[in-house]
């Protein structure tokens, strides 16, 4: 098979999603690999270790497109990358097609074959292709958190740590999933009260467990969200349905009962945000403010930390590569739950139920499209 890894496009996007040794290990599976010039650049990964790898340097993103049985990428095909897709290319990444209805229409047009990384899903219901990134995601929430609260950045003026005499800063998580409790380590971690909410007891129950006593968990309801939200200065968004649009748990009225310069995190942005006045940002412009509320939502955060993202995330969908390409993804999703699961648009016929769902289209069986 023919595997094409072109450059990231998107805002200050960094991260690539195959590394050297993962050329290698492709190349020893007797497959042929194209990487664009440069793409590996932002991860610390230069032309010359993918070319000694055993991959092809191409020039133009055009040619890996127009040449690939299978397109593997960290984010979305964004502008021109939309209609180059191919049917029947397969197309391996993270796609979160619930929040973008553009995006959606696109792919079921282009006929391409979408699997995407963040509803691969394992029999017990975790997520192993979103769950490294969750966790870079959860621990940059308070890193960026922290930074935003400052002064100069209209901020509250807050240390999240405190200091000895003064009291430490007041963070709310909402969800208790991979990114809110490596947010909770974090900012637990710096010295925080943190306070993490969630509908699931049995998460609560595990991050009593597993966090230090500052740690206080709640049982999530919407009541004891608009009552919290007035005395915490940073607020996490983590809240996460695999695959479909994240809930406004956060409403437009709630931001007036906040102090000024309060500071929203909502890492549920890729899925539409929990926070009603949630709009997609960038590394470049990452953060506006609306009723003296801070809100960051950047769409990429780990695209910020490459060296560390780019690690983290091959040595998850790497395996699941390799057995796309061993055995063709018709073949792959037959013989795998996991993996199949991960399979959003078909030759323009939408499988996934949260998609479906989000822009009210049919469903097809995807057990009829394997046969």
């Amino acid at each position: 098979m023919v595997i094409g890894i072109p450059k990231e496009i998107k805002n200050n996007e960094s991260r690539v999603a195959l590394t050297a040794s993962g050329v290698f290990e492709l190349k020893q599976n007797g497959h042929h690999v194209l990487v664009e010039q440069g793409a590996g650049k932002g991860s610390g990964i230069s032309d010359a270790e993918y070319e000694n790898a055993g991959a092809e340097i191409i020039t133009d993103p055009h040619d890996i497109w127009r040449q690939a049985d299978m397109v593997v990428k960290v984010k979305e095909p964004i502008d021109g990358e939309l209609r180059l897709a191919r049917p029947g290319q397969v197309i391996f990444t993270y796609f979160h097609f619930a929040s973008s209805s553009t995006l959606t229409e696109a792919m079921i047009g282009r006929g391409a074959v979408c699997i995407a990384y963040e509803t691969v899903e394992k029999p017990d219901g975790s997520l192993p292709l979103l769950k490294p990134m969750s966790e870079v995601a959860g621990r940059m929430a308070v890193q960026q958190g922290a930074r935003y609260l400052e002064k100069p950045v209209k901020g509250r003026g807050v240390l999240l740590g405190g200091v000895p005499g003064v009291p430490p800063g007041r963070v709310l998580i909402l969800g208790a999933g991979i990114v809110g409790v490596q947010a909770a380590k974090m900012a637990s971690g710096l010295g925080a009260h943190v306070t993490i909410l969630d509908t699931n007891t049995d998460r609560l129950r595990y991050v009593n467990d597993i966090l230090p006593p500052h740690v206080v968990t709640q049982y999530s309801s919407q009541y004891t969200i608009r009552k919290m939200v007035q005395t915490h200065d940073l607020i996490i968004g983590a809240v996460l349905i695999p695959g479909a649009k994240a809930p406004n748990l956060v409403t437009r009225d709630m931001l007036k009962t906040m102090r000024p310069g309060t500071v929203i995190v909502d890492v549920a942005v890729d899925q539409g945000g929990c926070v009603e006045t949630c709009v997609p940002t960038t590394h470049e412009n990452p953060t506006y403010i609306i009723d003296d509320v801070l809100h960051y939502c950047v769409a990429n955060m780990p695209g910020a930390v490459p060296f560390t993202s780019t690690l983290a995330l091959t040595n998850s969908t790497l395996p699941y590569v390799i057995k796309i390409a061993n055995e063709g993804w018709k073949a792959a999703c037959t013989n795998d739950d996991t993996l199949r699961k991960g399979l959003n648009i078909v030759e323009g016929k939408v499988v996934y139920q949260g998609v479906a769902d989000a822009f009210d289209l049919p469903r097809y069986d995807v057990q009829e499209i394997l046969v």
